[in-house]
């Protein structure tokens, strides 16, 4: 009997990394771990708890992603009870854009002593919004120089992304700028740690950096234009040679054996962004299939044939996902996040006792409570905007709004109506998209949101009216990255020669699946009627009311600062 092959997928999350131990042949995950994130999040301060950072940053510790090597691969071998020897490929799969400024050595800035109270020496993690004022001048130097690449998309580049974030640091810290000597996409920062190999992928750089396959980055003369001292950011700070997905970067050295308990020589694949790596992890390879990556944001990826102009899309990227086609994305940047905050600030004391008392945690709660309402009882809708709007409208700057409530509403009426709204804005990236000429027949959803939550899958199958099958695999992101480093090996190996091959053996849906319920699509239309015109009054420009309450806010806020 043939030895079993297997791969790894590490999949390194908003507050987590994890590796997935996968049998090659079936695709079945044999042993899972997590490490959470020491330092998490970093929006209030440095890990020196005296560096403040302003509002809308959000910063990691490239330290974190290290550790999740160092812990969760051997984690995985020893509670396999699997030979190294047997590990055939590696895959990453990672949040995007997360970037980060390192040395001519592939050091992080911020490990340097001098450098670790400045905060632009750290990871900008993907939901960093602070470079928002170089994103709208980049935009608009974009529109008057007519530039081909904005319309790929969807008329405007986000501060999420690469540039804008790059820029940011060369306005407000040029010293960090100057210091580095690469500005790198985190996945493939981890796949420069394993294989000592600099192997951009075709993924990130497609959606977060303004690559094209055919076209490469925009011209020296548009980066002039942004400003003098970007003309040569394409050369000096990044690298234009770019790997497509499956591509095999490098093996593991001995450096990164000693780390992660691997075999030095083992296949490693280029990076892949993390919701990208779920496409074939639920076996879509083909045109016509939505697939919603569920967790603290939605990404929504999607397969064509040829290259359509989707406003507010995030972007199409020929071989972005799979190799032959383009690869439509779109997101909304708050979902769990929108439930958790909620659950933060908003819920009375009484609820926590009820949930103590049943045992249960407060979401399970609150979700209960709302499974009784009927669809439309509330008198709520939302806006699902608490952090601003990625799809369709761009902007960053806008925000959440409740509008219905009285004296008489509910917790559980507004943790519905916030679910809702999530459902909202995922239609009209579906509708958006239909109507642009792509067309979407089926439904798919992964993450952790889709694994557990029966009832917000309920409500988004009766929003959109479609059904919606559900990812085999509680880790679909970590699954993909194992399925890219199976390819990576090859078929020689006892791996793959394409991810095609790799899905249609590993790739896997659960039987079960959610239909809309015909009386409850009928009401969600005329729900979502409502927020449709709410959608385009507030994000299309009519009332700006939410901009100006943020411009009051950051003027309020500097005048205390002085005054402090």
């Amino acid at each position: 009997m043939e030895k079993k092959k297997y791969s790894i997928g590490v999949d390194f999350g908003t507050l987590s990394g994890r590796a997935v131990l996968v049998e090659i042949d079936t695709g079945k995950e044999i042993a899972t771990a997590v490490k959470e994130y020491t330092h998490g999040v970093m929006d209030e301060y440095l890990p020196d708890g005296k560096t403040k950072l302003e509002p809308d940053w959000a910063l990691q510790h490239p330290a974190d992603y290290l550790e999740v090597l160092e812990t969760t691969i051997p984690e995985v071998l020893k509670q396999s009870g699997v030979s190294a020897d047997d590990v055939i490929g590696v895959g990453i799969d990672f949040t995007e854009c997360t970037m980060l400024p390192i040395d001519d050595k592939g050091e992080p800035l911020c490990f340097k002593e001098e450098l670790k109270s400045n905060p632009h020496s750290y990871v900008k993690l993907w939901k960093h919004h602070a470079a928002q004022d170089e994103a709208n001048r980049l935009n608009q130097i974009a529109v008057e120089r007519g530039e081909k690449f904005l319309g790929r998309y969807g008329g405007k580049i986000s501060s999420e992304w690469m540039i804008a974030k790059i820029w940011q640091i060369l306005n407000e810290a040029p010293e960090i700028y100057e210091a580095a000597d690469r500005f790198m996409e985190l996945a493939d920062w981890i796949v420069l740690q394993l294989t000592g190999q600099e192997k951009r992928n075709s993924c990130t750089a497609g959606y977060k950096a303004i690559w094209h396959k055919r076209e490469g980055y925009p011209s020296k003369e548009f980066f002039k234009a942004l400003d003098p001292r970007l003309e040569n950011v394409v050369e000096e700070k990044l690298n234009k040679n770019i790997y497509p997905l499956g591509y095999k970067a490098g093996e593991i050295t001995e450096k990164a054996a000693r780390l992660t308990g691997l075999k030095p020589g083992t296949s490693v694949a280029v990076g892949v962004g993390d919701a990208h790596a779920a496409l074939p992890g639920v076996g879509i390879t083909e045109p016509g299939k939505m697939l919603m990556i569920m967790g603290t944001s939605t990404c929504h990826m999607l397969l064509g044939t040829e290259e359509k102009i989707v406003p507010g899309m995030c972007g199409v990227v020929e071989d972005g996902m799979i190799p032959g086609y383009y690869g439509y994305e779109a997101g909304q940047s708050c979902v769990g996040d929108h439930f958790q905050w909620f659950v933060k600030n908003c819920v009375p004391a009484s609820y926590t006792e009820e949930a103590k008392q049943k045992g249960i945690n407060i979401h399970k709660l609150l979700r209960e409570k709302a499974s009784k309402l009927k669809v439309g009882e509330s008198g709520l809708i939302a806006l699902d905007w608490w952090n601003g709007n990625r799809s369709v409208l761009v902007d960053a700057d806008l925000t959440g709004l409740i509008i219905g409530c009285t004296l008489l509403t509910k917790p559980e009426e507004i943790y519905r109506a916030l679910i809702e709204a999530t459902a909202f804005g995922t239609k009209m990236i579906i509708e958006t998209f239909r109507h642009s000429g792509v067309p979407i027949y089926e439904l798919y959803a992964a993450g952790g949101i889709a694994e557990k939550d029966e009832f917000m899958m309920q409500i988004y199958a009766d929003v959109t009216n479609m059904e919606i099958k559900i990812a085999a695999s509680a880790q679909t992101p970590a699954l993909g990255a194992a399925m890219f480093g199976a390819v990576a090996a090859g078929k020689e190996k006892g791996g793959y020669n394409s991810i095609v091959d790799a899905a249609k053996a590993m790739g896997k849906v659960k039987d079960r699946y959610y239909k809309p319920i015909p009386e409850n699509v009928a009401v969600y239309e005329r729900l979502y009627r409502e927020y449709q015109k709410l959608h385009d009054y507030f994000g299309r420009g009519e009332n700006d009311v939410m901009k100006r309450l943020k411009e009051i806010k950051k003027e309020i806020t500097k005048v205390k600062e002085n005054l402090s």
